[in-house]
């Protein structure tokens, strides 16, 4: 018996691969399904199932072109009605896989159709639970995001993600190895390790939703404490993942679709494609075609377009640095952005060469805006996530988090210069680029952010309510 955890960083995202006497098993399997073909093949193995957690809201799996490739049928767990053929598992059905059993523990509260799975290795020992979103590391699933299917109240889908862990995973024994679908990072929880492996026991001791007397009630209110509102994309990925999708390849071969800059400029007019620039933001700001919004391939890549473009659908001219055409289109698809016309051939040189018009950020140090600043008197706005915000910021700066951009730039007076700044400029560039977009350019973003502000002698304070407006 092996297992193979595939974990993506940008998705914060697990795999599983297991193979046992010639037979194979992948869960939840990202939507680029060749490297998983080709190591079947190098491992000589037949896949044998395919195994879903849940209808995935954050990532477009592969479920359906593995299947197709191999042959291999998708088993979900209870209650899932998937619009293509598939297993829908009983609770307690056993699956064997080579020499190993994979049990089916229905743990509905994440979403109804949530399933743990419980691999029993060769001796007959209960050795790991892949547990999809219902158990994390330090966390469980959030069980605000299937309402609506569900036809409940997030306080009913939490009641009943209670139950599912108490009497379907804490009754498990403690040396059960856990296998989670995410790590920290992915908005599928709130308070995940970056600890991707845990075990049953350690969980009990260290996860605070696994308290040993935790009431019920004690568990919905905690469970529920500080959940932001999921991205928009969500949604569109987990009817994707219900519905069916164009095949990878598809995608692949009209993204790659290499355009001269007279092509690329004449579908940008002539069409409702937002133009998606990869590069880095430090090349970024120095010179870009006009209009086009900065998510550097480099950063969390593809959450951050799920959060900000929100609408899967939305047409997408690419413009990457060289060779990165083929990955930016891989990590769209992985969130269900599949409508990319094609890329810039040559990348931003081409665009230039051509003499097509450019724009521009203005970007200063830190050293220089500590120089320039007024505190109390100059807008400082600060797009970090609320909690890094909360534990030290500038004097009298606004937390204005970048994922509610589209909630909170209409509240800004175009006429009155402002700062912005992140962490370290990834999120700050994009935060420039959107305003840019939308006709805002009286605003200074600073480089290397709040880690280079830090260094300087500008007065920093702890917590304080904003209770001003923009």
């Amino acid at each position: 018996m092996k297992i193979e955890q595939i974990y993506t960083g940008c998705l914060a995202q697990g795999a599983y691969y297991i193979t046992s006497n010639g037979e194979a098993a992948i869960i939840d399997p990202l939507r680029e399904v060749q490297p998983y073909l080709n190591r079947l093949s190098l491992d000589g193995v037949s896949l044998k199932y395919i195994f879903e957690t849940h209808f995935h809201a954050d990532f477009v799996s592969g479920h359906l072109d593995l299947s197709k490739s191999t042959g291999a049928p998708i088993v979900y767990g209870p209650t899932a009605n998937p619009e293509f053929e598939a297993i829908i598992a009983t609770d307690n059905q056993i699956f064997e896989v080579g020499n190993i059993k994979i049990k089916v523990l229905h743990t509905p509260g994440h979403t109804m159709e949530s399933t743990t799975y419980l691999l029993i290795d060769e001796d007959g020992k209960d050795h790991a639970i892949f547990s999809g979103d219902t158990l994390f590391i330090g966390d469980v699933g959030r069980p605000d995001l299937a309402q609506k299917s569900a036809s409940m109240t997030q306080e009913q889908l939490a009641s009943t993600l209670f139950h599912s862990l108490r009497n379907k995973i804490m009754t498990l024994a403690n040396d059960v190895v856990v296998y989670p679908a995410h790590g920290a990072g992915s908005a599928c929880g709130k308070n995940m390790s970056k600890e991707t492996v845990s075990t049953i026991g350690e969980q009990k001791e260290k996860n605070y939703a696994l308290r040993a007397n935790m009431t019920e009630s004690e568990f919905v209110t905690e469970v529920l404490d500080g959940l932001t509102p999921p991205p928009a994309y969500f949604g569109m990925n987990v009817a994707m993942n219900k519905k069916g999708y164009n095949s990878f390849e598809e995608v692949l071969n009209n993204g790659m679709k290499a355009l001269s800059a007279n092509e690329f400029e004449e579908i940008a007019d002539s069409s409702e494609a937002l133009i998606l620039d990869t590069r880095n933001p430090a090349e970024f700001y120095k010179k870009h075609i006009p209009q086009s919004i900065n998510i550097g391939i480099g950063g969390d890549f593809a959450p951050w377009v799920g959060t900000l473009i929100a609408d899967v659908n939305q047409p997408l001219l690419i413009v990457t640095d060289l060779g990165k055409e083929e990955e930016t289109i891989t990590r769209l698809s992985r969130v269900g952005f599949d409508n990319v016309l094609g890329h810039l051939e040559g990348g931003f040189e081409t665009w230039e060469k051509a003499e097509k018009e450019t724009d521009s950020v203005k970007r200063i140090s830190a050293e220089q805006f500590a120089s320039e600043v007024t505190i109390g008197q100059d807008k400082v706005i600060d797009i970090r996530k609320e909690g890094e915000y909360s534990a030290e910021h500038v004097d009298e700066a606004y937390s204005k988090p970048l994922a509610y951009i589209n909630n909170w730039i209409n509240e800004i007076d175009p006429k009155e210069h402002f700062y912005i700044h992140c962490a370290g400029g990834y999120r700050s560039m994009i935060a420039a680029s959107i305003l840019q977009a939308r006709g805002y350019r009286n605003f200074t973003e600073i480089e290397g952010g709040f880690n280079a502000i830090a260094k300087t002698d500008l007065p920093k304070t702890d917590f304080v309510c904003q209770s001003k407006v923009l």
